[in-house]
C-alpha cells in the first residue's frame, strides 16, 4: 500500500469516527467519560456537550433526544452529589420535560429522573411539586403494562408520598397511606422496615396534636422497623434512622442516657452504610448537636454544628464559627444548623445570635425564590416566622438595655417581612411579569383549581382526569420556573418606616400592628412618628380568652342570651390587647395576625356596664374610626379613592324560589341603584362570566350573594347564579376597582395561616388587585345587612370616604329607633370590616387645588388692578403733559 492510499484510509477513518460521528454517540461518550472521573469542574464538559447539540441546526432524532435526557439525569445526579441542589433540580426538570415532549420510551424515567426529582423537591420544601411528581410516576406505573419492577416503583411512590405528606403537615393522610399499605400489600422485610420507620415519624408528629396513644404508637413503630431491618445490610441507613428517631423521642422526654445509647448505635450503623452523602452526614451531626444542646453542653453542640458546616460548605473556616454569607446556598440542613447556633449564641452574645439568624433568613429567601406553588411558599413562611419571633424577643431585650430605637425598627421590619408575604410578592411580581409569565401563572392557577374541584367529588372523582391535570401542571410549573429564572430574583420589598409614619400623620391615624408568635403576642404601636413595642404571653390564657369572645359571634342569640358575659369578655379582651385610649387621633389602623383576623375590634367593650341596651354600651367603635390592613406595606402603598364619578357593578343572584333565596337582597339592590349609576346583574344574569367580563369597567364591585369559608379540606368559595367559584379562581381577574363590597356570609373567613391570614374570598379579590374591601367575618343576616348597606352607600353618595362610611353606617344602625334592641346586638352590625386606604389625600388635594386656584385669582386680580392703576396714572400723566 502506498503512502497516498494510507493517508486516504486514515482520513476516511477520521471522517467516519470523528467528523461523521453521530450526535447520539458524542453525547454518550461525553457521559461515559464524565462518569468515569466525575468532579464538580468536569460538569462543565457535559454542559458544553449539550450546548453543542442544541446549536447544531440539523434535525434531531428521538435517539438523540433520549441521549440528552440521559445526559441531564446523570448530570443532575452528580450535581446533587456535589451539593448543587438547585442545578440538579433544573437538570432533572429538563430531562423530564424533553422526555414528555418528545414522547420517548426505553428508559427508566421513574428510577433515574422522577424519583430523585421528587426527593429533591421534598428536601427543599417544595412539597406541592414533590407531591405532583410522585403522583405522576405512580400513575405511570399503574397505567403502563410493560413497566419494569412495577411493585418496586409502586412501593417507592407510597414511601415517598408519605414523606411529602409528613413534611407538609398532612399527618393523617400519611398515616392512612402507610397503615393501608402495611395491611394490604405483600412486602419484603426491608419494605416493611422502611414503612414502619415512616409510620413512627408520623405517629410521633401526631403526638404534638395531642392524639391519644401517639407517643406509644411511635415507639412501637420504630421498634418494629428495627426488627425488620436489623438483618438487612442494604438498609443500614434506614435502620440508623429508626435509632435516630428513638434518640430524638427520648431527647424530648429528657431521657438523655437512653437518647445517647440510641444515637451511638445510629452513628455506627450510618458510617457502615454505603450511602454517606454530605447532606445526610450533615443531618446526623445536626441531630447530635441538638442532643448536646438539650443537655446544656453548648461547647460540644457548637463542635457538632461546625462539623455540619465543614461537611456542607467548601472552604469553611471553623475559627469564625459562622460561615460567610457568600458561602451559603439553598439547603435546609444549613438553616437548621444556623438556627441552633443562634440559640447557643443567644445566651451569651445576642447580637451575634441575630447575625446567625440573619444568615438563616438569607438561605430561606433563596429557597423561597425557587418555589412556585402558593402552599409551599406559605409553609416556608411559617417556618420563617418562628425565627422572627425569637429575633423580636432579642431586639426587645436589647432596646430595654440600650434604649436604641433602631432595635424597634429592626423588629418591626422582620415582622413585616412575613406579614402577607406571598400576597405582597405576587402583587409586586405580577406588575413586572412578562406576557409569557402572566400567561403561565394564569394557566397554572386554572389547572390547580381544576384539580381542587375534581378532588371535591370524592368517590366520584375521575382519577385519570386528576392525573392528566397533574401532568399538565408539572409541565407548566417547569416552564414557569424557566421563564422566571431569566429575571432578577425577587427581593421582598422593605417597608419604608419613615414614609409609613409620615403617612399615618397625614391620615391623622395611629396603627396597632400585631405579630402572633407561639409564646407571645407582640404588638407595635405606631404614632407621633414613633414605633413602640410590647408583648403579652399567650401560651396559657391569652388565646382562650380571645377565642371565648369570638365564640359570641357564632350564632345570632349567643350575645342576647348572655349580655353581661359579653360585656365582661369584651372588656377583658380590650384590656388584654392593650388598645389605646385617649389617643390624639380618632383614626385607628389595625394590622391583625393569627386568630385576631377573625376578631371584630369595633365591638370590643372599653368600659364594662350593666346595661342591656345595646345602643348604650361602650364600644371601641365609639372612640375610633377603625380600618384594617393585611400589612403595613400594603397600607403604605394603598391608593386613594378615585376622583371620577363612582359607578357600580352589582351582582345580585337572589336565587328566587330556591332554598338559597335572599329576599332582602332586592331591597339592597334598589337602595344602591337609586344612588349610583352602573350595571346590575340580577337573577340569571348574575353569572360568573358576566361579572368577569365587566369587572374592570366599574369603580365599585358589589356582590350580594352566598359565600362559604370552607373547612380544612374544602377551600372558601362564593356563589354566582350559575356556579360556585373558589377563592383561588379569583386570582386571575386582574382588576383595579376603588372598592369591592362582599355582601355575603364569611367572606373574610377561611383556612388560617398566622403569616398570611385567612384563605378567604376577600383574599381572592386582594390577589386580583382590589386594595379597598368591605367584607364579613361570619354568617350575616339578610335583613340587617340590607339596612347597613343602605346607610353605607348613602354616606358614600355624600362623598364620605369608604373608611368613614363603614363607621358611620354602624353608628347610624345603633341609633336607628326603628330597629328593635335585640337586632342591635353586635352580632348584626359588627360583621363587616373595612380593609384598605383611609387617606384623605384626594380631599386635601382638592382643597389645595382650590386654595391655589383662589390665590391665582387673587394674584391675577392684584396684577390686573395694578395694571389698571398704571393705565389710569399714564392717562392722567398724559393729560397733565398736554395741559402743560
Amino acid at each position: 500500500m502506498n503512502l497516498y492510499n494510507l493517508y486516504g484510509l486514515i482520513f476516511l477513518f477520521l471522517t467516519l469516527n470523528v467528523f461523521g460521528q453521530h450526535q447520539e454517540d458524542k453525547i454518550y461518550n461525553a457521559v461515559d467519560s464524565f462518569t468515569a472521573h466525575p468532579s464538580a469542574k468536569a460538569l462543565q464538559n457535559l454542559t458544553n456537550t449539550e450546548a453543542d447539540f442544541w446549536r447544531n441546526p440539523k434535525p434531531k432524532t428521538k435517539d438523540e433526544f433520549l441521549a440528552i435526557v440521559v445526559l441531564n439525569c446523570n448530570k443532575a445526579y452528580y450535581e446533587n452529589q456535589f451539593g448543587q441542589t438547585q442545578n440538579a433540580i433544573s437538570s432533572y426538570e429538563k430531562a423530564w420535560q424533553i422526555y414528555q415532549k418528545q414522547k420517548l420510551s426505553n428508559y427508566d424515567i421513574i428510577e433515574f429522573c422522577l424519583k430523585p426529582l421528587g426527593n429533591l423537591y421534598t428536601v427543599l420544601g417544595d412539597y406541592d411539586s414533590a407531591e405532583n411528581t410522585i403522583k405522576q410516576y405512580f400513575f405511570i406505573v399503574n397505567t403502563s403494562k410493560n413497566y419494569p419492577d412495577t411493585q418496586k416503583q409502586k412501593f417507592a411512590a407510597i414511601l415517598n408520598l408519605s414523606n411529602v405528606y409528613q413534611s407538609s403537615g398532612k399527618i393523617s393522610l400519611a398515616i392512612e397511606v402507610l397503615e393501608n399499605t402495611l395491611k394490604t400489600e405483600q412486602l419484603s422485610n426491608s419494605q416493611k422496615g422502611l414503612l414502619w420507620n415512616n409510620l413512627g415519624n408520623n405517629y410521633w408528629l401526631s403526638s404534638k396534636q395531642f392524639i391519644k396513644n401517639a407517643p406509644q404508637n411511635a415507639e412501637k413503630a420504630f421498634e418494629s422497623s428495627i426488627k425488620y431491618l436489623q438483618n438487612e445490610k442494604e438498609q443500614f441507613e434506614t435502620l440508623s434512622n429508626s435509632y435516630r428517631n428513638l434518640a430524638s423521642m427520648n431527647r424530648q422526654w429528657q431521657q438523655f442516657d437512653v437518647a445517647d445509647f440510641y444515637m451511638q448505635k445510629a452513628e455506627k450503623l450510618f458510617l457502615e452504610s454505603k450511602n454517606q452523602q454530605p447532606r445526610k452526614l450533615g443531618k446526623l451531626y445536626y441531630e447530635k448537636a441538638l442532643l448536646f444542646f438539650d443537655k446544656k453542653k453548648y461547647d460540644e453542640s457548637t463542635k457538632q454544628i461546625s462539623a455540619v458546616f465543614k461537611v456542607l460548605i467548601p472552604n469553611y473556616n471553623s475559627k469564625d464559627v459562622l460561615p460567610n454569607q457568600n458561602q451559603l446556598y439553598a439547603e435546609t440542613v444549613l438553616v437548621d444548623a444556623l438556627d441552633l447556633q443562634a440559640e447557643i449564641l443567644k445566651i451569651k452574645d445576642p447580637k451575634k445570635a441575630l447575625k446567625a439568624f440573619e444568615l438563616s433568613f438569607y438561605i430561606e429567601d433563596l429557597l423561597m425564590n425557587s418555589l412556585v406553588y402558593e402552599n409551599s411558599k406559605i409553609l416556608m413562611q411559617l417556618r420563617s416566622r418562628n425565627r422572627t419571633e425569637k429575633c423580636i424577643s432579642i431586639y426587645e431585650e436589647l432596646f430595654k438595655k440600650e434604649n436604641k430605637t433602631e432595635y424597634l425598627e429592626n423588629a418591626f421590619q422582620l415582622s413585616e417581612k412575613t406579614k402577607s408575604g406571598i400576597l405582597k410578592s405576587y402583587r409586586s411580581n405580577i406588575k413586572n411579569a412578562s406576557a409569557e409569565e402572566k400567561q403561565l401563572l394564569q394557566e397554572l392557577q386554572n389547572i390547580s383549581n381544576s384539580i381542587l374541584k375534581e378532588q371535591q367529588k370524592v368517590e366520584l372523582a375521575n382519577i385519570s382526569e386528576i392525573n392528566r391535570f397533574i401532568k399538565k401542571q408539572n409541565e407548566i410549573m417547569i416552564s414557569l420556573k424557566n421563564v422566571q429564572s431569566k429575571n432578577a430574583d425577587y427581593i421582598p420589598e422593605k417597608c419604608d418606616s419613615k414614609a409609613l409614619l409620615s403617612k399615618l400623620e397625614n391620615d391623622k391615624a395611629m396603627m396597632v400592628y400585631y405579630f402572633m408568635g407561639s409564646e407571645n403576642l407582640y404588638f407595635f404601636i405606631l404614632q407621633n412618628n414613633q414605633i413602640g413595642l410590647n408583648h403579652i404571653n399567650i401560651t396559657h390564657l391569652g388565646i382562650p380568652r380571645i377565642a371565648q369572645f369570638i365564640d359570641y359571634f357564632n350564632k345570632p342569640d349567643a350575645i342576647t342570651n348572655d349580655i353581661s358575659g359579653y360585656n365582661h369578655y369584651g372588656k377583658d379582651v380590650y384590656d388584654l390587647l392593650k388598645l389605646p385610649s385617649n389617643a390624639a387621633y380618632q383614626n385607628l389602623i389595625i394590622v391583625p395576625d393569627g386568630i385576631l383576623n377573625f376578631l371584630p375590634f369595633e365591638a370590643l367593650i372599653t368600659q364594662e356596664s350593666k346595661t342591656t341596651n345595646f345602643a348604650k354600651m361602650h364600644y371601641l367603635l365609639n372612640d375610633f374610626k377603625i380600618a384594617y390592613n393585611t400589612s403595613a406595606n400594603i397600607y403604605l402603598n394603598s391608593k386613594t379613592v378615585s376622583k371620577s364619578e363612582k359607578t357600580v357593578l352589582g351582582v345580585f343572584p337572589v336565587f328566587e324560589k330556591t332554598t338559597f333565596e335572599l329576599s332582602y337582597s332586592k331591597k339592597e339592590l334598589e337602595s344602591i341603584r337609586n344612588n349610583f349609576k352602573g350595571k346590575y346583574l340580577e337573577n340569571s344574569n348574575a353569572i360568573f362570566s358576566n361579572f368577569k367580563n365587566d369587572a374592570a369597567n366599574y369603580s365599585i364591585l358589589h356582590l350580594s350573594t352566598h359565600a362559604s369559608s370552607g373547612d380544612i379540606e374544602t377551600p372558601a368559595s362564593i356563589k354566582f347564579y350559575d356556579q360556585e367559584i373558589l377563592y383561588s379562581e379569583l386570582y386571575n381577574l386582574h382588576i383595579n376597582p376603588d372598592l369591592v363590597v362582599l355582601s355575603a356570609c364569611e367572606t373574610g373567613i377561611g383556612k388560617l395561616y398566622k403569616a398570611e391570614g385567612a384563605m378567604s374570598i376577600a383574599r381572592g379579590f386582594q390577589f386580583a388587585g382590589a386594595q379597598n374591601l368591605l367584607f364579613s367575618l361570619w354568617k350575616v343576616n339578610d335583613f340587617t345587612t340590607s339596612v347597613f348597606m343602605s346607610d353605607f352607600y348613602k354616606n358614600v353618595k355624600n362623598d364620605v370616604s369608604y373608611f368613614e362610611a363603614n363607621s358611620n353606617a354602624k353608628l347610624e344602625y345603633l341609633n336607628d329607633k326603628s330597629i328593635p334592641n335585640a337586632k342591635k346586638s353586635p352580632y348584626y352590625w359588627s360583621s363587616f370590616v373595612y380593609y384598605g386606604s383611609i387617606s384623605t389625600e384626594e380631599k386635601s388635594r382638592n382643597y389645595i387645588y382650590y386654595v391655589i386656584s383662589f390665590l391665582i385669582v387673587i394674584g391675577l386680580f392684584l396684577v390686573f388692578n395694578q395694571y389698571r392703576k398704571w393705565k389710569i396714572f399714564t392717562r392722567f400723566s398724559k393729560k397733565r403733559n398736554i395741559k402743560k
